[in-house]
């Protein structure tokens, strides 16, 4: 019995430094039904001449190009319309998966039924070795739970579409964390999100942009509350304590 398809929608923007890697992590899984959606959004290095040599080695890697540049949201967006596949996974430009990510989180969706899902995952350096820092996820979160607590990486999310449909798992346009407010408008429906706990991803981060980092992801979270979940100012700060309380707690 052949493999369902799975499409991986990847935004592009200035990813020369970390690409190519990201793609080999992708052409070394188990599982091998896969196609690579690149969106290229209006790179001014060299990531689309990178993503072409790959591209003529291997047919499952396809190139998306946006006329101008949009934002992570409108990419990832054009890469799910353009998805053929059963599933839909996500990866960011610079993290990497391991080898037999996508074959047991498929398996897991799959023996369970779950049309959404997400795994454990590790912090790596820039050179993308692990710290051995590992964000262990929940069996299972809800939407009132997802508010408080941040813990779904992007880069370790796949979807069922056939379950779900192409307009409930688009993405808001907004310029960060539209992934963020995409899960939640998934699980405000009443679906639960499913946590494979091993860890089968890397994330990167940059030493040097650590600290801004913080910085922004609280501007980030707060903004989504406020100005796209609309939930109301005492709502509001009630969840981003407990989501600050989180985001400490997976860094230590």
């Amino acid at each position: 019995m052949e493999k369902e398809l799975v499409s991986i929608v990847v935004p592009v923007y200035n990813s020369e430094k970390f690409i190519k890697e990201t793609i080999n992590s992708i052409k070394q899984q188990t599982y091998e039904n896969w196609e690579l959606l690149l969106v290229n959004d209006c790179s001014t290095d060299n990531s689309e001449k990178i993503i072409n040599e790959q591209k003529n080695k291997d047919s499952r890697i396809k190139l998306i190009s946006l006329e101008k540049n949009s934002g992570a949201a409108i990419s990832r967006n054009t890469g799910i319309k353009e998805a053929k596949g059963k599933y839909i996974a996500f990866i960011d430009s610079d993290d990497l998966w391991k080898k037999d990510k996508l074959e047991k989180q498929i398996k897991f969706m799959e023996e369970n039924d779950y049309e959404f899902t997400f795994t454990s995952y590790e912090f790596a350096d820039e050179n993308g070795k692990g710290n051995g820092k590992i964000v262990n996820v929940p069996e299972k979160i809800n939407y009132k739970q997802a508010l408080k607590n941040t813990t779904i990486w992007t880069s370790t999310v796949i979807f069922n579409v056939d379950k779900l449909g192409k307009d409930l798992i688009s993405m808001p346009n907004v310029r960060r964390g539209q992934d963020t407010a995409t899960w939640w408008k998934v699980l405000k429906t009443g679906v639960y999100a499913y946590g494979l706990t091993e860890n089968l991803s890397l994330y990167r981060r940059s030493n040097e942009t650590l600290s801004s980092n913080k910085i922004t992801a609280l501007k980030r979270t707060w903004n989504l509350y406020r100005n796209v979940e609309k939930l109301p100012l005492f709502q509001s700060l009630y969840n981003f304590c407990w989501y600050c309380f989180n985001a400490v707690r997976r860094r230590v």
